[in-house]
């Protein structure tokens, strides 16, 4: 059984690898929580200040060892693990690997992988992972560029392991998260969520928590239904493609051709499957010795 899948054939993912990251007050742990049904391991020990009527399970984690040991519990009851502060899980993934001691260059290579399978294994699960992190500046030039707060050597090993990068910052009132890269932020979308989207107040005037699903419907369902949206725009291109080249099997002279080039606009093309189509013409052509005429009509060549 081959391993190779066409597009129609591929499998939908349906959980997401975040990270979200912004100045402390900005409610970024409060945003993670607005996740389905989140488990939130606490490596910074912030739980406290999460608004009593929006906190979740929580495992307050102090080394490594515990979390490798939580993620091989049963989780069953939860659709999302939220890592408060990545910047400290990697804290503890490094005295994990060294003994508690400084990293040297030949550790870098164990401690991303300890990373990279930690994430690995809650995929596995099926489970959204988010990660929350401070914010740090970059120096490009003589401009300040806005980035999680990570260790450079680990930066490349996590953001790869995305699918979706946020800033969070707050314009006047109105708190706001972009996936999008830009000049004074890093950023990763990968599903063509909106380019800016405020973030809705969840505790009221008198500090009573309200509503806290953001990161479920105005995150997770967008990317899911976008990537179904592709998936179905690929299998759609795919069975015109087959279409087509049935038609062209049956291509034998320069009348079949000139009949198959009078009904091209006929198919329901997606995407360049009509400039696709023409390729595949001017193959068969150039296999059976027809050539265009001025006319635009295919001809046997002398």
């Amino acid at each position: 059984m081959t391993l190779i899948k066409r597009p129609m054939e591929l499998s939908v993912p349906t959980k997401i690898k975040a990270l979200i990251y912004g100045q402390a007050g900005m409610g970024k742990t409060t945003l993670a929580l607005s996740a389905p049904k989140p488990l939130l391991l606490d490596f910074d020990n912030g739980i406290h200040r999460v608004n009593y009527g929006h906190q979740a399970d929580t495992v307050q984690i102090h080394n490594w060892q515990e979390a490798k040991q939580v993620i091989q519990e049963n989780l069953s009851l939860y659709d999302a693990i939220v890592v408060d502060t990545i910047g400290k899980m990697m804290d503890y993934i490094i005295s994990y690997v060294t003994n508690g001691g400084i990293p040297q260059i030949r550790d870098w290579n164990k401690i991303n992988q300890e990373f990279s399978t930690f994430v690995r294994d809650i995929s596995m699960m099926q489970k959204n992972i988010i990660f929350v992190a401070h914010r740090d500046i970059r120096k490009e030039g003589d401009d300040n560029v806005f980035v999680p707060a990570l260790r450079e050597k680990s930066y490349t090993a996590i953001v790869t392991e995305l699918d979706l990068l946020g800033y969070v910052e707050a314009k006047g009132n109105t708190r706001t998260i972009t996936f999008d890269p830009t000049s004074r932020n890093d950023g990763k979308n990968t599903c063509n969520l909106p380019g800016l989207m405020n973030i809705p107040t969840v505790v009221d005037a008198d500090g009573q928590a309200l509503q806290n699903v953001f990161f479920q419907t105005q995150i997770i369902a967008p990317y899911v239904a976008n990537l179904e949206a592709r998936l179905n725009a690929a299998k759609a291109y795919d069975s015109v493609i087959a279409e087509i080249k049935d038609n062209i099997d049956l291509i034998t002279d320069d009348v079949s051709a000139n009949d198959f080039i009078s009904r091209i606009d006929s198919f329901d093309h997606v995407g360049n499957s009509k400039a696709a189509a023409g390729q595949l013409m001017c193959s068969k052509a150039l296999e059976l010795g027809l050539k265009l005429n001025k006319e635009k009509k295919y001809e046997k060549t002398a």
